[in-house]
């Protein structure tokens, strides 16, 4: 009788958990041995947390254990943390465990932030966006709003706000602050002209390669609650003060939130793939070039709109559609077949601004306020019931009215 070939999955974020699932169902009990590796023992919805950064959703809402949700009888769950891979030798180097040998690799890492050079980014700002990361960031802002009034000249650094990056993840945080900010002042007996906000941004527009009706519907209804935008005004410097931007202007703040984006895990770069910025331009098959073996999804991979010339964004999307493509094709390498070629399915794009306010794209039609909203949560819906079924849609999901 033929050995079972090994298939390890590297990371329980999206692609990961909906490789696993997909593999799960998909798969015979005789078809493989596969283990999904992951640093924490629970998975975690990245796009829901500039909720519980901002205050307005607690963090454990956005988790869920791995082992509540994927299939214990077909796969295995280690907690450990990836350090390198190995790939002449098919070989993962787990910072606990050691080696783990594999036949076949889909690698789901994740990203982690990206500087762009700025000096004092992990030194003076909050730049985690993780379950920890965020519960810091809500700590960090009610703390500062007790101490306002506790101090003998009260600090306007204190309650001033500095949002790096007018993307969907600075756009979203900003929208629930925004909406936060006068039950803040409220609680703690703020005067709500003391607290500023501000988002700056690098690029010439907000939400960059959005619609542009539906950016300036996202600027104008931000601006009604308070928040200051400076586009095409790159930072140069994030110190424990403030920002400084390249223009010389700086602005005082004691919160520096940063969210300018993002770029593949470092394991990347470390393990000898060929990359830009941490993403592995891979082929239509969504393996690692000159790897038949090695798969690369998620934030970590890399592929080109052939429309636009430009790069597909890494986002929650496309990552589970590449998941579902990457356990046909490992079905495929095991039990004969064609392989498939990954082609996005871009179903729609919506962006939340706080309360019940949203903006998004969907198909040709644009959404505006609470039928934006209402979609953005019935999106997020969608995900858990890709995940885990009616079960977990119910128990986690949100209310779309």
């Amino acid at each position: 009788m033929a050995t079972k070939p090994t298939i390890l999955i590297l990371g329980a974020g999206y692609g990961g958990m909906v490789t696993a699932t997909k593999i799960a169902k998909e798969f015979g009990h005789s078809d493989a041995n596969v283990t999904l590796i992951s640093k924490h023992n629970y998975h975690y919805q990245t796009t829901w947390l500039h909720e519980p950064a901002a205050g307005t959703m607690h963090p454990d809402r956005t988790r869920m254990p791995v082992d509540s949700v994927i299939n214990r009888n077909k796969i295995h769950f280690l907690q450990d943390e990836v350090e390198e891979i190995k790939k002449e030798e098919n070989k993962v180097i787990l910072k606990e465990t050691g080696e783990m040998e594999f036949d076949y690799l889909v690698t789901a890492l994740g990203a982690v932030p990206e500087t762009f050079g700025v000096e004092g980014v992990f030194e003076h700002a909050f730049s985690k966006w993780t379950v920890n990361g965020v519960r810091e960031m809500k700590e960090h802002i009610e703390y500062l709003f007790a101490k306002y009034n506790n101090e003998p000249e009260p600090r306007d650094d204190y309650l001033t706000f500095v949002v790096a990056g007018a993307g969907f993840t600075g756009m979203e945080f900003i929208g629930e602050l925004s909406e936060r900010i006068p039950e803040l002042c409220k609680d703690y007996d703020v005067p709500k002209n003391k607290v500023k906000m501000y988002v700056i941004e690098a690029a010439p527009t907000a939400l960059p390669g959005f619609d542009p009706e539906l950016v300036e519907y996202a600027m104008n209804l931000l601006e009604n609650r308070g928040v200051e935008f400076k586009i095409n005004k790159p930072i140069s410097e994030v110190t424990a003060d403030g920002v400084v931007l390249k223009d010389g202007e700086e602005i005082k703040s004691q919160t520096v939130i940063w969210a300018t984006g993002v770029r593949g895990h470092p394991v990347i770069e470390k393990s000898g793939f060929e990359n830009m910025r941490g993403r592995v331009k891979v082929e239509k098959d969504l393996r690692a070039p000159g790897e038949d073996n090695i798969f690369i999804i998620g934030d970590c991979s890399l592929m080109i709109n052939e429309e636009t010339e430009r790069p597909y964004p890494p986002t929650a999307q496309i990552a589970m559609q590449q998941a579902e493509t990457v356990s046909k094709n490992l079905l495929a390498l095991i039990k004969g077949g064609e392989l498939q070629e990954f082609t996005p399915d871009i179903k729609g794009t919506v962006a939340s601004l706080g309360g019940k306010e949203a903006i998004g794209v969907v198909g040709n039609k644009k959404l505006y306020g609470t039928s934006a909203n209402f979609m953005k949560k019935m999106i997020d819906n969608r995900y858990l019931w890709i995940l885990g079924g009616a079960g977990l849609m119910l128990k986690k999901g949100k209310n779309p009215l």
